[in-house]
């Protein structure tokens, strides 16, 4: 199928679902068209009818060109028709990311042509001002990655050891979203509650009380210049550049769900206000860790959150967690846990949660070298599509590089402004608990 008819065919399914909308309104409203639907409808369908003519036209012709460039022979067996699906095509007709920046430091050189493949999902038919910067042109400032090299970057940021997953994330294709909340407790003092009602006593009213928290998209950017020797080794490129991106990126993006500041970040669980601190024991000995501590912590937890909470260790803590029993009986597992064929933790469990080896934690001894956190109580939101890859030689043009740029656009908060004052007893509870210094 050539490009034109798929186009005409591409028009007339508008013209067609716009004329649709207009039936669908007026039925809609149980009522008949008005004088001026009626006319739009009608123009619609004269301009159905162009476009039907139109299809019909370049069917014919394409039949009388693929009948003329048959061989006599091949009059009975028909023929095949050819096109070009590299449009389609996630990746462009690139084979690795290594082919494909390649190919792009190649164009951007003075003198050599461009390869088809880059101008894919341009528009080269509009006119661009001279001094505006088109991801299309080459020489204008760069070309638009292939989405589906864009996904693999994605992907890998979301190894094993991502904390994104795990918090409660929404895809936005704006830049801010706003969350209402309701942080009452069923036996605090405002919110909706219950009374028990005596015989022919007035009911007790409540209102729920609710508040409001906003969040907006903060942006992490990698920006990697490249030397014309590295780009020649395409197999290197496809390997280590993805790679090395993704690990950047997955560190920072874990760094500001733990412990961001919340100016040009998000606002970390960690260091908002809602986090709680164990103590250590009384009387309890420097670079120790106790089976009591371990215990405290779980108990801070609200009720709900210990199923999905997961422990988040400094790798130096772990000779300590060697060494912890109840009893006769240790309390850390280092077998990995599988659940279904996905290995959850490979680090095992603690308590019966897992244990997430990570160098955001403090090292051992220190406040916060131990943490315990579910997440789902941590709010996220992303830009929709995943990370945004683009590339330009201009920037680095007389040291002889060509930069590539990846930007992940993400903000996140924790649900709670403050832990949650228990029912009974004076022990705080939050999803997010640290241990203090010893």
């Amino acid at each position: 199928m050539s490009k034109q008819l798929r186009e005409l065919q591409a028009r007339k399914a508008g013209l067609i679902k716009d004329a649709r909308a207009l039936t669908d309104a007026a039925a809609a409203e149980q009522r008949d068209m008005n004088e001026e639907e009626m006319n739009a409808f009608d123009a619609l369908k004269l301009r159905i009818e162009a476009a039907s003519a139109a299809i019909d036209r370049e069917s014919a012709l394409i039949a009388e060109e693929a009948r003329m460039a048959m061989l006599p022979d091949d009059s009975a067996r028909g023929f095949v028709t050819v096109t070009d699906n590299r449009e389609a095509d996630p990746r462009h007709g690139f084979k690795s990311v290594g082919e494909f920046l390649k190919t792009v430091c190649h164009a951007q050189k003075p003198g050599n042509g461009i390869d088809e493949r880059l101008l894919i999902g341009a528009n080269r038919g509009a006119a661009v001002p001279a001094n505006f910067g088109a991801e299309g042109s080459g020489q204008d400032g760069g070309f638009l990655v292939p989405p589906q090299f864009a996904q693999e970057i994605f992907q890998l940021s979301l190894g094993e050891d991502s904390l994104l997953p795990m918090t409660d994330n929404v895809e936005i294709t704006g830049n801010t979203m706003a969350f209402p909340k309701d942080e009452t407790t069923p036996w605090g003092t405002n919110g909706i509650r219950a009374y028990w009602q005596g015989e022919a006593t007035p009911a007790a009213g409540t209102k729920p009380v609710l508040g409001l928290s906003s969040l907006r998209l903060k942006k992490l950017m990698a920006l990697v210049p490249v030397t014309d020797e590295l780009l020649d080794d395409t197999n290197a490129l496809s390997t280590y550049l993805p790679d090395k991106i993704a690990t950047s990126i997955r560190w920072k993006t874990n760094e500001s769900i733990l412990f961001g500041s919340g100016t040009g970040v998000p606002m970390g669980c960690m260091s908002g206000g809602s986090t709680v601190t164990v103590a250590k024991e009384t009387g309890q000995a420097a670079q120790t860790l106790l089976a009591q501590n371990l215990a405290k912590m779980i108990s801070r937890l609200p009720p709900g959150s210990f199923s999905k909470a997961v422990w988040i260790v400094n790798n130096d803590v772990l000779p300590a967690l060697f060494t912890l029993t109840l009893g006769n009986y240790p309390i850390y597992l280092p077998v990995g846990i599988n659940v279904g064929g996905i290995q959850v933790s490979p680090y095992g469990s603690l308590l019966g949660r897992p244990v997430f080896v990570s160098q955001h934690a403090n090292t051992f001894s220190g406040q916060g070298d131990v943490l315990l956190a579910d997440l789902s109580y941590y709010q996220t939101i992303t830009k929709a599509g995943g990370m945004q890859t683009a590339t330009s030689m201009h920037l680095y043009f007389d040291a002889d590089l060509t930069a590539f740029r990846t930007t992940f656009r993400m903000d996140g908060q924790s649900k709670l402004a403050a832990p949650i004052s228990p029912a009974k007893g004076s022990a705080s509870l939050s999803p997010f608990v640290q241990l203090g210094a010893r």
